[in-house]
């Protein structure tokens, strides 16, 4: 027999002994803990709360009914409050996340296709073969509304965590103050990241360059030459480059102080070609504006026809006659070698000659 059923008769007779006062104040504090417990009457959460519990005290079978009750006050109130918040930000964090990727690829269009109406009239012909322009701005746009994406998120979840810690009876202003005191120690114990980022985010808005490009840059806290290399990948943080030799260049965004881009929309073929002083100029440009334009009849990546510009230099030596040729973007490279390999060809067909380093003057002196 259990100690509850041996002293229920007792309790039952002490009860009915009680004065009508006494049984009033007891059925007063079952009601106000019944509302402690369960909220005011009148609500669907209360009436579920109320079923479960009836606000006595005594056994452990009214202990664990008033914990159960709690426990399903608070999921019908608090609980579902805090899940409703989270359905909400999904379906904000969604709506504009779509928001973003529509007018974000509304307005990059536009601005392509002007900024492919406009070089088109330039360069027509490449354009239409290599589609180069329109690929990196699509890639540039996927790559900032993938950004905004990210932040908008951050945003709404963030908003979405604050509100549930309320709805548990959190105070979030310490939390506020205490992020922001965080925010402030993090941005100037992290400078150099926080420049690297938002480098990253002005070089992809911008369009300054991309995977692929050839770019030439110093970085800021290095001396000694430029560097010359290819991209191979662009993140917020650091560029990879890939070097003339082969080396790997890992630069932070933020030591990009300045950076030449050697094939952004088009790129143009410089050769300097030297003669002697006894050769006939008119003859030596027409021979090297006919073999630049014998190739860029054969070579699809010659965007114009050729442009002999003239004498460059007169020195000693010789002469120097210039001639630049507008080709697709990282073709110039390639170009010039075959140009330089058609000269040589060109030049001994027609008699014409290159200076040569001359010997020094005077008796070689005596072997020791």
């Amino acid at each position: 027999m259990s100690l509850a059923s041996t002293f229920a008769p007792v309790l039952a007779a002490a009860a009915e002994n009680l004065t009508d006062e006494e049984k009033a104040r007891i059925a007063r504090s079952a009601a106000n803990r019944l509302d402690r417990v369960c909220g005011d009457e009148g609500t669907w959460q209360s009436s579920a709360c109320r079923s479960i519990y009836d606000g006595t005290v005594g056994s452990t079978q009214d202990t664990w009914n008033r914990y159960a009750a709690e426990a399903v006050h608070w999921l019908l109130t608090g609980g579902l409050s805090i899940l409703l918040i989270f359905v909400v930000a999904w379906i904000v964090n969604r709506l504009l996340r779509r928001l973003v990727v529509k007018l974000g690829r509304r307005v990059g269009t536009s601005r392509i296709s002007r900024g492919l109406s406009a070089v088109r009239r330039i360069t027509p012909a490449a354009l239409l073969e290599t589609q180069e322009i329109s690929v990196r701005g699509t890639q540039r746009r996927e790559a900032v509304l993938g950004i905004m994406k990210s932040l908008v998120s951050v945003f709404v979840y963030t908003t979405a965590v604050f509100m549930a810690l309320g709805q548990i009876g959190v105070d979030v202003g310490p939390l506020l103050a205490g992020a922001g005191v965080l925010g402030v120690a993090l941005g100037f114990g992290a400078q150099t990241l926080v420049a690297d980022f938002l480098s990253g985010i002005f070089i992809l808005v911008e369009d300054q360059y991309g995977v692929g490009d050839e770019i030439t840059f110093r970085p800021k806290s290095a001396a000694g030459e430029p560097v010359l290399g290819t991209v191979e990948a662009l993140s917020l943080r650091n560029t990879r480059l890939r070097a003339l030799d082969g080396t790997v260049w890992h630069v932070p965004n933020g030591e990009m102080r300045a950076v030449g881009n050697q094939s952004q929309h088009w790129s143009r073929a410089v050769l300097d070609v030297p003669i002697t002083h006894d050769t006939d100029v008119a003859k030596a440009k027409a021979v090297i504006a006919r073999v630049a334009e014998k190739i860029r009849e054969h070579d699809p990546s010659v965007l114009e026809p050729p442009e002999v510009w003239g004498v460059q230099a007169l020195n000693a030596n010789g002469v120097t006659i210039r001639l630049v040729i507008k080709t697709t973007p990282s073709q110039q490279w390639r170009v010039t070698r075959q140009l330089r390999e058609a000269m040589l060809k060109a030049f001994a067909e027609e008699g014409l000659r290159m200076p040569v380093a001359e010997a020094p003057a005077g008796e070689a002196l005596p072997s020791v």
